[in-house]
């Protein structure tokens, strides 16, 4: 979770990154796989989660994070670091309806604050690619 994104921006993540450049591309990584695991119940929170879903929930709010992390180029400081970022998302091509996977997981409609005849989705399986050289080709699968 946040654990994790704070030491993949850390300075000794950067020095890490520095030093594994040269394997973080097209030529050495097949696909990226960003797994988001979570029970099964929304916890008290189904009143929220039926608003938002897991696309604008999880994906566009955590996920995505991470793929910007992931694929950007090494940066110095802060200010460089926001504008990297950015650059990635730019360079997403746009999903299709084939790049994706939707559901709903059984029982959902029976948590506390869904309604009965809910379509929000709560899996979804997303398929991106980063318009870019370093990343031409290679899948990242959230």
């Amino acid at each position: 979770g946040k654990s994790m994104v704070r030491y993949l921006v850390s300075s000794s993540s950067q020095r890490w990154r520095q030093q594994q450049k040269q394997h973080l591309h097209k030529h050495s990584i097949e696909k990226v796989q960003i797994i988001f695991k979570e029970r099964l119940d929304t916890q008290g929170r189904g009143g929220y989660f039926d608003t938002y879903g897991i696309i604008r929930d999880v994906i566009q709010n955590h996920l995505l994070q991470l793929v910007t992390i992931v694929a950007m180029d090494n940066e110095s400081d802060n200010n460089d670091l926001c504008d990297a970022k950015v650059k990635v998302l730019r360079a997403i091509k746009i999903p299709t309806d084939t790049d994706c996977v939707i559901g709903q997981y059984d029982g959902y409609t029976q948590e506390q604050h869904v309604p009965l005849d809910s379509k929000t989705p709560t899996y979804a399986v997303v398929q991106l690619f980063v318009d870019n050289e370093r990343w031409e080709g290679v899948p990242f699968v959230l």
